[in-house]
């Protein structure tokens, strides 16, 4: 159940190094412009906004990583990251595009709930 876990979380902080690579160096190119639905005006615009935002993506896939690195003592640090990014997903749901929740969101909370499965199995077993 652990490699479950960390496999989703592996999964989770790769989706968010691609939507950094999306939003900072791809945010006014074909593939930047249909992933997001955006005019090549719009995309102009808002770069240096979609920039930022990337940037965070990679700070929350860094924080994944990190705890994936960290073993059984990056357990606080990979629940703390995986519920940012529920947030964040949630947020973007509301404020942005539904769809974020599905794509973004679920993913994590998925990633979550294995996670603490996994670690509650594993409380269990060293009690016995």
């Amino acid at each position: 159940m652990k490699k479950i876990a960390a496999a989703l979380v592996a999964l989770v902080a790769i989706e968010h190094l691609y939507i950094l690579v999306l939003e900072m160096f791809l945010w006014t190119k074909p593939a930047g412009l249909k992933a997001f639905g955006l005019t090549p005006e719009l995309a102009q615009q808002t770069a240096a906004l979609a920039a930022n935002q990337g940037l965070y993506n990679g700070f929350l896939a860094a924080g994944l990583i990190w705890s994936l690195v960290r073993k059984e003592d990056g357990f606080p640090v990979r629940v703390f990251f995986l519920i940012c990014v529920i947030v964040a997903g949630v947020f973007g749901a509301v404020t942005a595009k539904p769809s974020i929740l599905f794509v973004q969101a679920m993913p994590a909370a998925v990633a979550l709930v294995v996670s603490l499965i996994a670690k509650r199995s594993s409380v269990e077993r060293i009690g016995n």
